[in-house]
């Protein structure tokens, strides 16, 4: 990604405020954050670490912002030197990666550089960034936002999409309304029900290129524009809402549905309910072929358009996300249940504090499709309410309650099944049965303890010609504890006690002072897959040394 001659003169601008220790230009301030993460490794054949020759692994970056009134200037610097364990091999490298100038008033937002935008919920763009994934899809062109009535937004887009260093081929293009009922007519704004509509439209130009059908023997006719449109309501209605989403896109053979010119189409509902101590929620989905990307010889995690949020619960505790779901953008139906509820204050079952409970299950399966061709034809068919094979599923209840005023105790349980070959993998389902026990104390002075017990219980086995480290039955300890101050001492230890391999311990110590934090850890990761709403990447094994700084000003 080569600086261009308007980013160096943003980028002096920023140097000159910032030595001046962030005074402003013309009034203007100048605020930013800067992020390190290295990793010092070393081979582990047991784990299955590789040696890496450059031993010393780093992601780096400096976010700088100029703000002055309505206008905003911001650029941002990556390094790579080369990428942490997992990160794509060619992100390796350093240089400007964002870099954006923008004004806005009440009526008008414009924005000229790299930005990131959605529409809706994302099923057809959404243009965003997740460091921690290696994620970032950054539009570079221009965005505008409009307000020309109240309750009325009017957005459009274009641009190229961020590849690593580079940018795609392809262009992206897109316009989105959404109008707020109650807001812009006056005579709804006393009415109880809320309502929220919106529609948007996305194209997708590439040039021609020549690519033929190994089944047909000829080459393909390919659309050069490709179009995505959407349409969704939100409706609230005191402690109810309902919202829905439903997108369609046209003909668009591709490297990842094997270059067929079956038609793409995305529902997504959810409702839910919530007053005082309860609340219950409800999604389902379901995607046909509505992987959406500006290039389509693509296949990594680069030049996605468009994102399909997930429906199953981001697990925090380690056993109950050793399985992630990662969202299957080519064709899957989902249904989600959440209910929280919290038992009384001055009960039997809820003691002095009252007792919270949290149930939530998910259910994933693939399409019921019949074979129909292979590149150049319809691809398959299928019936819109019928279900595949089953590709995950899952449920939890955790119960937590607060003992007395130092001591609180939370108890889950957990079940998972998963069916491997949504990872490329064979073999059968994975079942696995997850308990944990989670207690924390403070000590006084600012002092805290917190102990954590895992166990996981599987019906998986180590294969060797799979390797999949995550089989096998599991117990795993956490202790944390806050000194009172600046800093803080983790020690954790995941052990595979029967049917697996591995060992996997942790030691973290970390130290934080107003928007600086620093923490050093050694010990050794599992290989396996890292996912963040329903987008993953995988994760070798390694063990080494891990040093992260943050801070801002």
């Amino acid at each position: 990604m080569k600086p261009t001659r308007f980013a160096i003169l943003l980028l002096a601008l920023f140097m000159h405020t910032v030595a001046a220790h962030g005074q402003g230009i013309g009034g203007g301030q100048v605020t930013g954050n800067v992020q390190i993460d290295g990793q010092l490794t070393r081979p582990d054949s047991l784990i299955g670490a590789k040696d890496d020759p450059e031993r010393w692994l780093m992601n780096a970056r400096a976010d700088i912002l100029y703000t002055n009134g309505g206008f905003n200037a911001g650029l941002r610097f990556e390094a790579y030197t080369p990428p942490l364990p997992g990160f794509n091999a060619q992100y390796k490298g350093q240089g400007l990666a964002n870099y954006f100038v923008s004004y806005a008033n009440e009526q008008i937002e414009v924005t000229a550089g790299t930005f990131y935008e959605q529409f809706g919920s994302g099923m057809i763009l959404r243009a965003y960034e997740d460091r921690y994934i290696g994620i970032d899809n950054a539009l570079l062109g221009f965005n505008i936002h409009a307000r020309p009535i109240k309750g009325v937004t009017l957005k459009g887009a274009i641009g190229k999409q961020r590849r690593y260093w580079e940018y795609g081929n392809g262009i992206v293009r897109g316009i989105d309304g959404e109008i707020d009922l109650n807001t812009a007519f006056s005579k709804l704004e006393e009415m109880p029900l809320h309502i929220t509509m919106g529609a948007g439209f996305v194209s997708r130009y590439e040039a021609d290129e020549n690519i033929a059908s190994s089944t047909q023997g000829y080459s393909l006719k390919l659309p050069l524009n490709v179009g995505a449109g959407a349409m969704r309501m939100n409706l609230a209605y005191k402690g109810w809402s309902l919202a829905g989403e439903y997108a369609r896109k046209g003909q668009d053979p591709n490297a990842m549905n094997g270059y067929i010119y079956r038609k793409g189409e995305a529902l997504l509902i959810s409702g839910a309910y919530s007053q005082k101590g309860f609340s219950a929620s409800v999604q389902a989905k379901r995607v046909d072929n509505m992987g959406f990307k500006s290039s389509r010889r693509e296949t990594g995690e680069m030049l996605y358009i468009n994102h399909i949020p997930a429906i199953t619960k981001q697990h925090t505790y380690a056993f109950l996300s050793m399985y992630p779901y990662a969202t299957q953008a080519t064709g899957e139906m989902g249904l989600q249940g959440d209910v929280m509820y919290k038992i009384k204050k001055e009960t039997l079952l809820g003691g002095k504090y009252g007792t919270d409970l949290h149930f939530n299950c998910s259910v994933i399966t693939g399409l019921d499709t019949v074979a129909l061709g292979g590149a150049g034809t319809e691809g398959y068919s299928s019936t819109f309410f019928s279900t595949g094979e089953l590709y995950y599923g899952d449920m939890s209840l955790e119960i937590a309650r607060k003992l007395d005023a130092k001591n609180k105790i939370a108890c889950t349980y957990g079940y998972v099944v998963f069916n491997p070959v949504i990872e490329g993998h064979g073999g059968g389902l994975h079942h696995n049965n997850v308990i944990v026990a989670d207690y924390s104390r403070k000590l006084g002075k600012g002092k805290s303890l917190r102990i954590e017990g895992e166990w996981m219980g599987s019906d998986s086995h180590y294969d060797s010609e799979i390797d999949d480290k995550r089989s096998g039955d599991w117990i795993m300890g956490l202790v944390e504890y806050n000194f009172g101050g600046h800093f803080f001492l983790s020690l954790s230890d995941q052990y595979c006690y029967n049917d697996g391999i591995g060992n996997y311990y942790t030691a973290a110590f970390g130290y934080t002072k107003n928007a600086t934090r620093l923490q050093l850890s050694y010990g050794k990761q599992r290989e396996g897959i890292l996912c963040i709403g329903g987008v993953c990447r995988a994760v070798p094994a390694t063990n080494g040394l891990t040093v992260s700084l943050t801070t801002s000003f």
